[in-house]
Parts: C-alpha cells; structure tokens; sequence
C-alpha cells in the first residue's frame, strides 16, 4: 500500500510528457474544431434569439391588429343593435299608431251608424205615435163630434203633430 502513495520521478516525467502531447495534440487538431462549434453554437443561439424576438414582435402586431379588429366589430355590432332597437321602436311606435287610428275611424263609423239608426228608430216611432194618435182621435171625434167639428180638429191636430215632428 506503501507503493501507491510513494512518488515515482519517472513515472511522473512520463505523465507531465503525456500530458503536455496531449494538450499540444488538443491545441492543433481540437482546440479549433471546439472553440469553432462554441462559436457556431453561440451564432445559432443568437439567431434562435433574434428569430423568437421577431417572432414575439410579430405575434404583438397580430395581437394588437385583432384587438383592434375585435373593438371595431364590437362597436359595429353594438351600432347595429342599437340601430334594429331605434327601428323596432319606431315600427312599434307606427303600429301603434295606425291602431289607434284604425279604432279612432271604427268608432267614428259605429257612432255615425249608431246616430242613423236612432234617427231612423225616432222617425219610425213618431210615425207610429202618429199614426196611433190620428186613430185614437178619429175614433175620439167620431163619438164626440159632428163632421165639420172633426175634420178641423183633425186638421189642427195634423199641423200641430208635423211641427212637433219637424223640430224633433
């Protein structure tokens, strides 16, 4: 156990010389292969930066063009929605109106029908009211009168009963 812990001069001349090839091999062939695939490493490392940038500037563009596009469509659709309102509000408004016009116009016809038939009823009944006071006079004036005395209260009568009907 001794041996491994005892210093051999040759043997460590043998090492430094293995050493000291190998990082004059490494220095020549393998230095320039390395440092250059570090090199190329950190070029496709900045590109990828760049291109993510790039890539992240474009995305924000796209972004702020659909917020943009987005708030436009939501101002439309809400002029939109305001304009079918106004326009329901005003054909609400026109039907309503042309009801009421249409029930003013039918009551004014029902009560000018209405009126017709009351003039025609009055007419009707002065003519019976007539005709039923002409007979009970006559039969009055028959029993109680003499011929001369009854045609002219008959007369008196009639001109008394067409100047109450022609008022009414």
């Amino acid at each position: 156990m001794e041996q491994l812990f005892t210093p051999h001069v040759g043997l460590m001349v043998w090492t430094v010389a293995a050493f000291l090839v190998l990082v004059g091999v490494l220095a020549k062939f393998g230095w320039g292969p390395i440092l250059k695939g570090l090199d190329e490493r950190e070029e496709n490392l900045r590109k990828t930066r760049q291109a993510a940038d790039e890539a992240r500037r474009v995305a924000e563009d796209f972004r702020r063009d659909y917020e943009e596009r987005l708030s436009r469509a939501e101002a439309q659709a809400q002029r939109l929605l305001t304009e079918a309102e106004n326009r329901a509000r005003a054909f609400k408004d026109d039907l309503i109106k042309a009801a009421q016009a249409e029930n003013e116009k039918m009551v004014a016809a029902a009560r000018v029908k209405l009126a017709e038939e009351e003039r025609r009823l009055a007419r009707e009944l002065r003519a019976e009211m007539a005709e039923l006071s002409l007979k009970s006079t006559e039969k009055l004036l028959r029993r109680e009168l003499g011929a001369a005395d009854q045609e002219r209260l008959m007369k008196e009568a009639l001109a008394d009963f067409e100047s109450w009907a022609a008022k009414k």
